[in-house]
């Protein structure tokens, strides 16, 4: 059987992949990146969501792409919220195209 991983918010890998390597605060992240300290704090400590503003931002520091971060939130938004909906999704009739 498979072992289910849990999900991994984006803050986690900016806190323990970038943040902590670089011995970087979020303050002076967020300085560097020029938004409010509570941005990247939040962030980094996983109570919000990686933006798209946030993406480019820290694509350009790190030298990535807006699309590494924004997947990661996708990715993390579809593990979390996939279980939760279920039920509802189960409901949905699935569209038969060779009719």
């Amino acid at each position: 059987m498979f072992k289910i991983l849990t999900p991994v918010h984006p803050g986690e890998i900016l806190r323990e992949e970038y943040l902590k390597p670089l011995k970087m605060s979020a303050g002076a992240l967020a300085k560097m990146l020029n938004v409010p300290r509570t941005r990247i704090e939040r962030l980094a400590s996983e109570q919000t969501p990686v933006t798209t503003d946030t993406a480019l931002r820290l694509a350009r520091y790190f030298r990535t792409t807006p699309d590494f971060w924004l997947n990661l939130q996708a990715s993390y938004n579809l593990s979390v919220e996939a279980p939760a909906l279920t039920d509802e999704l189960l409901a949905i009739p699935e569209r038969d195209f060779a009719a």
